[in-house]
């Protein structure tokens, strides 16, 4: 990269000497070349400098997440006194204690407290998040009310921040498919270059005399100098990786960028991935008269009030949002493969399926859930449905999709009846009961007919897939798995950041082309006209000239990359 800078240097220099020498021996005054030597330099370095700052910026997620772990923590000792040590000593098994406004030192589960953390920087979700006693917590996160107590998990290199920053790293070193073509095009260029200089040479010595001779060599030699052409792709990818990571992207393997933005189809998991995974409320129907909406949420919550199972929670939670207190039951009973019965101010009463029921009833069930009946004395007086709700952003992923042509299809091992719901609403394509085994061969099938592969998963039971497909996307950060086997990691289990990461990889390979033609284009005009090939109609350039060019077109490579944006993350 630096061998033509370093041979046009080095020509006007010696050759410069040479002339100080001869006119000293001889008396006679031969041209030298210092003032162009001295400009050469300082051009490079102004350009040198514009190039590492630009590089600065562009790595800047690592330095802005190593800032976030505080340098000490405030450990609490058995006897319940606290003592201040330096991070580093922090071991697995400490309790720390984390006031309002301080960043937490380490990886953790809350023993006690309940506060917001503002998790930004860490996962891209910008909102703070509630948490107490029992959820884990990251590292680097900033407490905003209340004081924590966390047992640490996590230390050193085995922390989120320290996987993330060794992520980022390991990606922006990875060579990508073009910048491998920017090194050969920046190898013919050495090579054109100087047999285009000893041309010009050999041609104005026989034209003119050496002194001029010398000037068009050095400026064809300086003026070719692929620097911002090395500088193009790196630049950008560099930028890339940053910005993603700043979203909560991680991208383990640059060429996924590369690659994504020509993808034919994107395979996505449903629970978890498209859906939150758990099961909610999604309507209460009253079947009798005799009961207000109001009585029925009480006595399903009520019924339920004993059962840790998901759909009981979920009702039970349903029933809190709406302020409403659960009816109190004498008695409650489990009915083996149907529900659940209890007695409540001389009533029997039942929760049961709707296949245990076994009648029709005259309502519209949303697509995809599943129906349980409120029966008292042997007749239905409301109805639950319940389901896995569609995540906010699944829409708006689909619609990305499909506007970059690119084939969306869910594969889920949920059955029939609840994958159509999905799909329905989505309006995609789906395959249900899918197993691992499954979707592997689904990927495999759509490989062997051409087609370039995203697939998107939880890094668990995905694994298999997301190492096969073309690009292996892991919605949700954590498990070594979703490390190991996929090339993207999304670090918030929200399907908008998969559309931000295809637009990601768009503009990212918009800015690479555009920074080759800057970097490489501009020599198919510079280098003729070093040479002198329009001297005879009066237009030459000098060496120093050439330098400014040169570093012009490199200043040109560095802001174009800098000006890499993704659009702000909509939360709503």
């Amino acid at each position: 990269m630096m061998a033509l800078v370093s041979l046009g240097i080095s020509v006007s220099y010696l050759y410069s000497i040479y002339a100080v020498i001869i006119t000293y021996v001889t008396g006679e005054h031969v041209m030298d070349f210092f003032f162009e030597f001295a400009s050469l330099l300082l051009i490079m370095l102004l350009g040198h400098w514009i190039e590492m700052k630009a590089i600065g910026e562009a790595g800047d997620a690592q330095a802005a997440l190593a800032k976030l772990v505080p340098k000490d923590a405030h450990v609490v000792l058995e006897d319940d006194s606290i003592e201040t040590r330096p991070v580093a000593d922090l071991q697995v098994g400490d309790l720390i204690r984390v006031q309002a406004g301080e960043n937490v030192p380490a990886d953790g589960i809350i023993e006690r407290g309940e506060s917001r953390l503002n998790e930004a920087l860490l996962t891209g979700e910008s909102k703070a998040v509630k948490k107490g006693p029992g959820d884990e917590v990251i590292g680097g996160s900033t407490n905003g009310e209340g004081v924590l107590y966390i047992k640490v998990l996590e230390t050193g290199d085995q922390s989120f921040i320290s996987q993330v920053q060794n992520l980022i790293s390991q990606a922006q070193s990875q060579p990508s498919r073009a910048e491998n073509i920017a090194q050969k095009v920046a190898g013919w260029l050495f090579y054109i270059a100087v047999i285009v200089a000893l041309i010009a040479f050999v041609v104005w010595m026989i034209i003119g005399d050496i002194p001029t001779a010398v000037i068009f060599t050095i400026t064809t030699l300086v003026i070719a100098c692929p620097h911002a052409l090395g500088l193009a792709i790196p630049l950008v990818t560099a930028r890339s990786t940053s910005l993603g990571a700043s979203r909560g992207l991680l991208v383990k393997d640059r060429q996924a960028l590369e690659i994504a933005q020509d993808a034919d189809v994107m395979i996505l998991d449903k629970t978890g991935t498209l859906t939150t995974g758990e099961f909610k409320v999604l309507d209460v129907k009253l079947l009798n008269d005799k009961y207000t909406k109001e009585e029925i949420i009480a006595l399903l919550a009520g019924i339920e009030g004993g059962s840790s199972h998901p759909i009981a929670q979920s009702i039970i939670s349903f029933a809190e949002q709406q302020n409403i207190r659960p009816a109190s039951f004498d008695s409650i009973d489990v009915i083996s493969g149907s529900g659940v019965e209890g007695k409540a101010g001389g009533h029997r009463y039942q929760l049961i399926s709707q296949k245990a029921y076994g009648r029709n009833l005259d309502m519209d069930t949303p697509k995809g859930a599943t129906l349980s009946v409120l029966v008292e004395n042997d007749d239905a007086i409301g109805a639950v449905a319940l389901g896995d709700e569609l995540k906010p952003t699944s829409k708006e992923l689909i619609k990305a999709l499909k506007k970059n042509n690119i084939r969306p299809i869910m594969a889920t091992g949920d059955n029939e009846k609840a994958a159509q719901g999905a799909a329905v609403d989505l309006g995609i394509e789906y395959r249900s009961n899918q197993s691992p085994q499954d979707k592997y061969e689904l990927v495999k099938t759509l490989k062997d007919e051409g087609k370039k592969v995203i697939m998107v998963g939880d890094g668990v039971n995905d694994a298999p897939s997301l190492a096969l497909a073309d690009v292996g996307i892991a919605i949700g950060a954590g498990t070594q798995v979703a490390l190991d086997s996929a090339d993207v990691i999304l670090t918030q289990s929200d399907p908008g950041d998969i559309g931000s990461f295809i637009d990601l990889a768009h503009k990212t390979t918009r800015k690479m082309k555009q920074n080759l033609f800057w970097g490489a284009g501009y020599n198919f005009i510079a280098i003729p006209l070093a040479a002198g090939i329009l001297a005879p109609i009066g237009i030459t350039l000098s060496p120093a000239l050439g330098a400014i060019l040169m570093s012009v077109s490199t200043v040109i490579v560095a802001i174009n990359a800098m000006l890499l944006r993704l659009d702000p993350k909509n939360n709503g």
